[in-house]
């Protein structure tokens, strides 16, 4: 398999912001015009039959115990199953995945937990994700606050936690985006949907057709 083949695309940010939403929309539309088998739309954690279990383990706010060295662990454990059994052969049979979540919610959600440094989370990730970082992640960004009062249905074991801590992940969100512009696209989410997902599309074409003009 040539892991470099294919476009990687992740659609990452606060909860509520609308992640999952977009994603969907970008399958749909890509799909429509590169073809259905062509472009493949994963989420993390899950996706896999191991990821899906790893994900309810997780949420579960009855998990509340969990420490977040087990926290990440358990995130890069089922990243790395969805990487070999689903995305790197999407990518060398040359498709286009879009991953709802990935490593830079890790870079958000549990920097500095139990003392973990960006150093610490990436050098497990490279060895779950086979170094095979994504082509771009798109940031739909929004105050926390207002994204989290969008969480209208009972909260998952990450979302139960105060607002500081998601203001924090904002935060963290932010660095990563500054750190690496290239690979980032930071995009307001606190807009209508439409016009939210006219400039994911436009991040995404720009990145899977280099070649072609800016619109």
């Amino acid at each position: 398999m040539d892991p470099s083949r294919g476009t990687f695309i992740v659609l990452d940010g606060t909860e509520g912001s609308g992640k999952s939403t977009q994603a969907r929309m970008l399958h749909h539309r890509l799909a429509a015009s590169l073809g259905e088998g062509n472009v493949l739309l994963v989420r993390d954690p899950g996706t896999t039959r191991i990821g899906e279990q790893v994900r309810a383990l997780l949420l579960n706010p009855e998990h509340a115990e969990m420490n977040m060295r087990c926290e990440m662990l358990l995130y890069m454990a089922a990243r790395a199953q969805m990487m070999t059994e689903t995305i790197l052969p999407a990518l060398a049979h040359d498709k286009v995945v879009i991953c709802d979540r990935f490593v830079s919610s890790t870079l958000a959600y549990q920097l500095h937990g139990d003392g973990l440094t960006a150093g610490d989370i990436t050098a497990v990730a490279n060895i779950a994700i086979h170094a095979r970082w994504p082509d771009l992640t798109i940031l739909l960004d929004m105050p926390a606050r207002a994204s989290m009062a969008r969480v209208n249905r009972e909260k998952d074991r990450i979302e139960q936690r105060p607002p500081e801590y998601h203001e924090q992940v904002r935060k963290n969100y932010l660095a990563q985006a500054e750190r690496d512009p290239h690979r980032y696209r930071l995009i307001n989410a606190a807009r209508d949907v439409q016009e939210v997902h006219a400039d994911v599309l436009a991040a995404a074409e720009a990145r899977i057709h280099p070649s072609r003009p800016k619109r």
